[in-house]
């Protein structure tokens, strides 16, 4: 695989020297990490996994226990024609591994249904055509046994190849604008560049890849936010070791000789079956800067960042609290947080605190507090401030009552949506009208507030 290197790496100093000589020395970078801090690009979490068989390779004494068969015909082969030994990067160009594709694709699917259920966007970038129909198809199969155990409707087509091989330019539109269909697509390199789809929200990859410029493009295919869905991140499933390249510079020295030619597929490729595959996690982080550089930080460290910063910040929890209820001066506060508080929200999912409003999630991380959930923050209200509920007109208490279930759903900033006093049950109880009874509203709501986060 030296040569497949060679060639990438050539690649790459063809198109940022060709870059250069055509636009010129760049005026102004803009690169990955600080698009995260300003806000312009979704944070990323990375999510690396380790296959047994892709770190040993395969010998012809794998291959002679098992034998192989022509992946063409599906004749069997003699031993012979194999080589003496084939490492990863060769897996589904000389090598076709169904129980590796099998084995990948279910740890894969398990993941999805662990995080936000099957129905996300992805693009999984895959070795060939032929990996892509192989990869398509299996994820089709997990889908439809998950449907068939949940008693859910398929949602068709799920996973579908796209690439240029069966004009796959004309699924992109299905990908980006269809929320009931087309969820998982599986491609070489159609989707590398020049795809805008805001709606991604994981990139796999089952592909090993060798050019720092061509990984940064695949990443760039989920870096982008989409408010209509609420995507604030997006996760990278990197099974080939791909963001090894993250952060790596781009070669820009201009050579004035042609890109060399793809290397020329294998003439015999083989298919060996009957291995038993084990995959295991190797790692979980975070796309940050580091060291002025883009990098990526254990999900701890990244805690102890965002736990640095806000007691810098803050420097006790009773004033992390006064500053949380001023919804001015929380924004401040979630503002000067690394990549704007997005990160916090990322960690809020990776600590599985998603029934945990952020205040609980950065006591916790800030100033060692016990969290609550949202649903106990809400019930403690009730019965420790009984007395003071109590004392107020039946109307404004459960009006009060009603808003404190608003934040159940949502969450801080639920109360302080300009129409949350619009909401079913808070006008059922009384809704503004009670609230006037007492003054301005806003004074008995942030009174309810403060109530709400001191117990």
């Amino acid at each position: 695989m030296g040569r497949r290197i060679e060639e990438e790496r050539k690649g790459d100093e063809e198109i940022t020297g060709n870059n250069i000589r055509y636009f010129g020395e760049p005026v102004y970078e803009y690169d990955l990490s600080q698009g995260i801090e300003d806000g312009y690009l979704p944070a990323c979490e990375i999510i690396r996994r380790a296959t047994d068989l892709d770190e040993r390779g395969v010998t012809r004494g794998d291959i002679e226990r098992l034998g192989l068969k022509d992946a063409i015909t599906g004749e069997p082969l003699m031993v012979a024609e194999a080589k003496e030994r084939y490492e990863a990067p060769s897996f589904e160009v000389a090598i076709q591994l169904p129980d590796r594709v099998k084995a990948w694709c279910k740890d894969l699917f398990e993941m999805f249904i662990q995080t936000e259920g099957p129905h996300q966007k992805t693009v999984i970038f895959c070795v060939r055509d032929t990996h892509a129909d192989d990869i398509a198809a299996e994820m089709n199969n997990l889908y439809s046994q998950w449907c068939t155990r949940n008693g859910q409707s398929r949602l068709d087509p799920y996973a579908f190849k796209c690439t240029a091989s069966v004009g796959g330019s004309e699924f992109i539109s299905d990908l980006r604008g269809s929320e009931r269909s087309h969820f998982i697509a599986t491609t070489v390199d159609l989707i590398t560049t020049g795809v805008d789809v805001p709606i991604i929200r994981n990139i796999v990859f089952f592909k090993y890849v060798n050019s720092p410029i061509s990984f940064q493009q695949m990443m760039g295919r989920g870096s982008r936010i989409h408010f209509p869905t609420n995507k604030l991140m997006f996760r990278v499933y990197d099974y080939t070791n791909a963001t090894r390249l993250l952060g790596k510079g781009f070669i820009s020295k201009p050579i004035p000789s042609p890109r060399p030619p793809e290397p020329p597929t294998p003439k015999k490729i083989i298919r060996v079956e009957g291995f038993d595959v084990h995959i295991n996690p190797a790692g979980t982080f975070i796309v940050t800067e580091k060291e002025g550089r883009l990098a990526m930080v254990t999900v701890e460290e990244y805690r102890e960042r965002i736990a640095e910063r806000l007691v810098g910040e803050t420097k006790t929890f009773d004033d992390f609290r006064v500053r949380w209820i001023d919804p001015d001066e929380r924004r401040n506060l979630i503002d000067l947080l690394p990549e704007d508080g997005r990160g916090v929200r990322l960690l809020r999912e990776l600590l599985n605190r998603k029934e945990y409003d952020l205040y609980d999630v950065l006591a916790e991380i800030g100033f060692g507090v016990a969290p609550k959930t949202r649903k106990q923050r809400v019930e403690a209200l009730s019965y420790k401030h009984e007395t003071w509920f109590r004392s107020l007109p039946p109307e404004v208490a459960n009006t009060l009552i009603a808003l404190a279930k608003q934040f159940e759903r949502g969450g801080t900033e639920e109360l302080e949506n300009p129409y949350v006093l619009n909401a079913p049950d808070v006008v059922k109880s009384g809704g503004l009208g009670a609230l006037k009874m007492l003054g301005e509203p806003k004074d008995i709501i942030n009174e309810t507030k403060k109530r709400l986060f001191a117990v």
